[in-house]
């Protein structure tokens, strides 16, 4: 296996014949443990691509979400809608109430303008256009809303609105906030628009020109997005995106009266306290099995970077089938990656065949 030189080697061990581990410590420099009090009633600090969480507080309560609903809006309009098509704004969109961009009754619009007003000024009234404009209606764009997020493994969220306004069944939680928003920033344009704090609106060839209303992006140098919401009963919310060490971190506070000071607040936290450690690199040998008397090697499909807290122990454990009686090929996925802080896993991914290995069955051999 190949390893980072930074992290300590210690031991290998084999555990109940089907589980191989051995322990990382993270670089114990400049320690701080205490964690933040913050004045939110729901918050969390998530690595965007692992999915390793540094910072939590009531995570997985339901609560109301406001215009962080948009970020599931603007993913499912770039699934589903052309972004070219010109959308007329209707009298339902030109009428709604609380943020809006100010779009006239009539009005035709690109939808690709309407997710820069939706996200950059969270115009509800971009919101009910570009539900109109993909599907019709804002219901059956709401069902495609619901339908996604089962399909993304969002699971503790409904969506009642495409724009976050207060309604009973319309709510979510801080982490599915947070899987949300690390799965939205896989895509290029959804980058684009949450990190754009001015769009000229002729260089763009868009009806008027967008001004971000995302105070963050100019709080905390490397944020990069992405959305605030406010209503009655969700409060003041807030999700942010914002590079530390090189990787993208997503921070959301709900019902938080200071949002821009207690997210800056868990971005120091994180930033002094983590260190993220690249443990493989796409390609590396995780394991080596014997099948039908030939090597069969296990590698990582990606490379493993994770944040690991300043001064804690980190074990790696690699959970493999006792014995394989079947035909590999190159590709097919086989057992599994994972890490662990004491006894907690905090990651883990799939291990894939790096080579094939045919396995001929006893009775199609005597036919």
């Amino acid at each position: 296996m190949k390893f980072k030189k930074s992290l300590s080697y210690i031991v290998i061990t084999f555990i109940l014949f089907n589980i191989c581990s051995y322990t990382v410590f993270a670089d114990d420099k400049n320690s701080s443990f205490r964690e933040p009090n913050i004045n939110a009633r729901c918050a969390i600090a998530m690595d965007s691509k692992s999915k390793v969480i540094m910072y939590q507080k009531n995570a997985s309560e339901l609560v109301p979400m406001a215009s962080t609903t948009k970020i599931m809006t603007v993913l499912v309009a770039i699934k589903y809608g052309k972004l070219d098509e010109k959308v007329q704004i209707s009298s339902r969109s030109a009428g709604i109430r609380g943020s809006v961009v100010g779009y006239k009754k009539g009005e035709s619009i690109t939808l690709k303008e309407l997710l820069y007003g939706l996200m950059l000024r969270s115009g509800n009234d971009a919101a009910i256009a570009i539900s109109e404009g993909v599907s019709g209606s804002v219901e059956e764009f709401v069902k495609l809303m619901n339908e996604y997020a089962s399909e993304i493994g969002v699971i503790n969220t409904h969506f009642k609105t495409p724009h976050g306004l207060d309604k009973e069944e319309h709510y979510t939680t801080a982490y599915d906030l947070a899987v949300l928003t690390s799965i939205a920033k896989n895509n290029t344009l959804f980058n684009e628009i949450v990190s754009s704090k001015d769009v000229d609106g002729p260089q763009n060839g868009f009806t008027r020109s967008y001004h971000n209303i995302n105070k963050i992006l100019w709080k905390i140098p490397d944020a990069n997005g992405v959305k605030t919401g406010y209503t009655g009963k969700a409060g003041k919310c807030l999700v942010t995106s914002t590079k530390v060490q090189g990787n993208d971190v997503i921070i959301v506070v709900l019902n938080c009266p200071r949002r821009w000071e207690e997210t800056e607040k868990i971005y120091k936290y994180v930033d002094k306290n983590f260190k993220f450690n690249k443990l493989f690199s796409k390609g590396d040998k995780a394991l080596e099995l014997r099948v039908n008397k030939k090597d069969l090697k296990l590698e990582c499909e990606d490379d493993v970077i994770v944040p690991i807290k300043n001064g804690f122990k980190c074990s790696v454990k690699i959970i493999k089938p006792q014995r394989i009686k079947y035909s590999v090929n190159k590709g097919d996925r086989i057992g599994m990656l994972c890490i662990y802080e004491g006894d907690k896993k905090i990651y883990s991914t799939s291990l894939r065949a790096s080579n094939s290995i045919k396995v001929k069955k006893f009775i199609k051999w005597i036919f």
